[in-house]
Formats: C-alpha cells, sequence, structure tokens
C-alpha cells in the first residue's frame, strides 16, 4: 500500500463527495482554459476508481463526465465518455497499482490520463476538425506530477495518528 506506518480508516461518502465538488469548482477557476493546468475532476475520479472502487465507478465518473460538458459548453457525452474509460482502466488497474508508493503510481496513471485526452481530442477532431499541437497533452503530464501531492490530500483524513502502544497488535 501507499505508506506502511499508516492503517487507514474507512473512507466518508461525505469526504469523497466534498473532494468531487472541490475538484469540478477548481475546474471552474479562469485558469481551467490554460492547456497545462490538470484536469481536477479526472485526477479526482481516478484517484477514488483506484482507492475505492466500489463507492466512486464509472455511473458517477459518467455524471461528473455530463457536469463537465455542460460547464465547459462541449459536446454533450464528451467528457463523460472519456472520464467513463478513464474510471474503468483505473478500476481495472487499481489493485496493481494499489502496492506501489505515489511516485510510482503516477507512472501508472499517466497512460490513463493520456489515453482520456486522446478520445476528448478523437471526439474534437471529429467534429470540428480542430487538431490540438504536442503542448495539449502537457495537462496530462503536469496531472502526473501532482499525483503524489492529490494522494497525500485525499488519503490525510484517513490515516489514523501513530502510537506505539505495545499492548494493542493493530
Amino acid at each position: 500500500m501507499m505508506d506502511r506506518n499508516y492503517i487507514l480508516l474507512p473512507v466518508s461518502p461525505a469526504f469523497i463527495t466534498l473532494s468531487l465538488v472541490v475538484a469540478f469548482f477548481l475546474n471552474l477557476f479562469p485558469w481551467g482554459g490554460w492547456a497545462w493546468m490538470p484536469d481536477f475532476v479526472a485526477l479526482t475520479l481516478v484517484f477514488w476508481s483506484i482507492y475505492q472502487p466500489r463507492k466512486v465507478g464509472i455511473g458517477i465518473a459518467f455524471l461528473m463526465g455530463l457536469v463537465m460538458d455542460v460547464h465547459s459548453a462541449s459536446l454533450l457525452g464528451e467528457n463523460a465518455l472519456a472520464y467513463t474509460l478513464l474510471s474503468y482502466f483505473a478500476i481495472t488497474i487499481h489493485r496493481r497499482v494499489l502496492w506501489f508508493r505515489p511516485a510510482i503510481q503516477a507512472l501508472h496513471v499517466f497512460p490513463l490520463l493520456i489515453v482520456m485526452q486522446i478520445v476528448q481530442m478523437l471526439i474534437q477532431l471529429a467534429v470540428s476538425a480542430k487538431q490540438p499541437g504536442w503542448f495539449y497533452f502537457a495537462q496530462s503530464v503536469v496531472a502526473t506530477l501532482v499525483w503524489p501531492v492529490v494522494c497525500w490530500l485525499l488519503l490525510a483524513p484517513q490515516r489514523r495518528a501513530i502510537d506505539h502502544d505495545e499492548t494493542r497488535p493493530i
């Protein structure tokens, strides 16, 4: 798992909801149009799909994609399809990814984010024939670099205090 010194508490569904809402509001800020700014909703969905696949799955990803489609005024279903595929592939590899530390997990998350952006790019290419340059994929690179921080922030409420009590086995 992530850090061998911690026993994680169960995650609260309210915290998952709060994290998705905060991620959505981070995407609402004006910096969302910058090509290198990570998609915070996608990062949060990947995190919860890896760490809590039974609580956050494809259905939540689809709904968040529809919300992002309405926000960005893009083709309805573009983000929904991309987030759904992102969540599906994250759930598929979640058992393997959990064995690694966040820096190595980021290397597993990077291809997922690239696939999400390729799906979005193909939809935009089919509809409007606009071709983004290579800088379009900077968003996935930055999101990969931010992954350890996202893991630390979203796992923080679940960590127990480290107290070495010799009378308890846990």
